[in-house]
């Protein structure tokens, strides 16, 4: 259990009423709270986790119709300052008129920073905790949430190989508003160095490399896609909408929920946990990378340079050739062997 969901914990006296926890990365905790509530995550794994737990009613993300029932709402710090907007008006919209909010990060996630954020919409906040690294801020006051969380769904075009495509952004979302260079380099390759369905996108993000491989290789091609993230299940479907990709969109901690398997995986698979390093999901990937493969099938994968990839690639399947490679980022391939796995 990190830092936040125990300082959470020691602040158990001032959580009256019904809850609502949004932002949960640890379903542990619910199991402290016997009366139950609500709990809202945008990771998969937490959300299965959560609708294990009796009393609570789980959400995944913070796109779903829900009910003004909770006396008192906790919003745990996210990475991106824009996801932290849509937590808190999530938050307000899940409280009764009279309800309480409560915000509760690390320092070094920046809780001070995000506290201007939280007096803007609540102006009476006050600082009820500090320890183990966090701040515990609280209002009973918060203005009235208005309007939808669907608003905050956003459109950008980006452009790769004289293939044009729009992509539908959320905060929170993996490179929000912008193409990173690291796929930008991958889907070079795929430009290069054509691939061949079924195609798999795994930790798909937003879409995009779906949307381009349908403009690059035509409708014919099946492209499916699967990540962990709420906001990224949500904008991967619209942008696959938009641009007519031949695919489905999975939700899925890391992939657990896919039977199927494919000519060719693809990936820019994050390795992140908030603010540290997490090669943990990239690792159990590669544990079961091969069994999604059909006979002779293809990984391709971009990483930055200092990750391992290189020797965990090779492990789980095969010896790696690199596509790419500059200062910053490797495009590693590699194939299933036909007849037997390494």
């Amino acid at each position: 259990m990190n830092n936040a969901h125990n300082v959470l914990l020691k602040n158990g006296a001032v959580l009256s009423g019904r809850l609502a926890l949004v932002g949960l990365s640890d379903a542990g905790v619910l199991q402290a709270f016997a009366e139950g509530g609500t709990a809202v995550s945008d990771h998969f794994g937490t959300y299965q986790r959560s609708l294990q737990t009796p009393g609570w009613q789980a959400y995944f993300g913070f796109l779903e119709s829900c009910d003004a029932g909770s006396d008192t709402a906790v919003v745990f710090l996210p990475k991106a300052r824009a996801e932290l907007a849509l937590r808190l008006d999530m938050a307000r919209r899940l409280l009764v008129p009279d309800g309480q909010l409560v915000l509760v990060g690390e320092k070094r996630e920046g809780v001070a920073g995000a506290v201007k954020q939280l007096k803007a919409l609540a102006p009476d906040a006050v600082k009820i905790d500090s320890a183990r690294h966090c701040q515990v801020w609280r209002s009973t006051k918060p203005n009235p949430q208005v309007g939808s969380t669907s608003a905050w769904l956003d459109w950008y075009r980006v452009t790769v190989a004289g293939h044009e495509l729009a992509v539908a952004g959320l905060p929170g979302i993996f490179s929000a508003g912008r193409l990173d260079d690291g796929t930008r380099m991958l889907l070079e390759t795929l430009h290069d160095t054509p691939v061949t369905g079924p195609v798999l996108d795994f930790a798909c993000g937003a879409g995009v490399i779906g949307a381009w491989l349908r403009a690059r290789y035509g409708q014919d091609l099946i492209i499916d896609g699967v990540d962990v993230q709420a906001q990224a299940v949500f904008c991967a479907r619209q942008t696959y909408q938009r641009a007519g990709v031949n695919g489905d969109i999975q939700a899925s901690d890391g992939l657990a929920e896919v039977s199927a398997r494919y000519r060719t995986i693809i990936t820019n698979p994050p390795f992140h946990s908030g603010v540290s390093t997490d090669l943990s999901m990239t690792t159990r990937f590669m544990q079961q990378v091969a069994d999604h493969l059909l006979p002779g099938g293809e990984l391709r994968l971009v990483a930055n340079r200092f990750l391992p990839y290189a020797d965990l690639i090779e492990q789980a399947i095969g010896p790696a050739s690199v596509l790419a490679q500059d200062r910053r980022f490797t495009v590693y391939r590699t194939f299933r062997a036909s007849g037997h796995r390494y």
